[in-house]
């Protein structure tokens, strides 16, 4: 069942990048691919902007959520830093995926390989009421670790 349309918007000279699309009936998220126009390397370490060379428009009460590809992450530490990264349904720039070199080899990224993927979220936006007292619950200020073994 479909309740969300992403429209997809292509910038110019990116035409030859397959548009995200799910892999298998079973995915959960689309592929995104690297719009760069020659190879780029990512040191150990270092932090990059890697452009996709599409904007989207997402249905009203929706968000796209950009996330790492496990294969990446497992064969070369490839991740993300933001992950998920939020694009909200009003966004209309190009995305950008904030890549991260979590690895000890630098990493070579080429035009067109997927570099992360994109899921899309239903969304609910909460009103906000400011109070002077919480109401009082079983956990109450327990934090980190405090609902179970570390």
């Amino acid at each position: 069942m479909v309740n969300c349309i992403v429209e997809i918007c292509q910038e110019a000279g990116c035409q030859d990048l397959p548009i995200p699309h799910y892999q298998t009936e079973g995915s959960s998220g689309m592929d995104l691919y690297a719009a760069v126009d020659k190879p780029i390397t990512i040191q150990p370490g270092e932090v990059m902007l890697v452009p996709t060379g599409i904007r989207i428009a997402l249905s009203p009460g929706y968000e796209a959520q950009v996330r790492p590809r496990s294969g990446l992450a497992l064969k070369h530490g490839i991740g993300l830093l933001n992950s998920p990264g939020t694009i909200d349904a009003d966004y209309r720039g190009v995305i950008g995926i904030i890549l991260f070199n979590f690895g000890r080899a630098v990493f070579t990224i080429h035009r067109g390989d997927r570099i992360a993927q994109m899921v899309i979220a239903r969304v609910e936006n909460a009103k906000v009421k400011v109070v002077r007292v919480l109401p009082e619950s079983a956990r109450g200020n327990g934090g980190f670790g405090s609902t179970g073994k570390q």
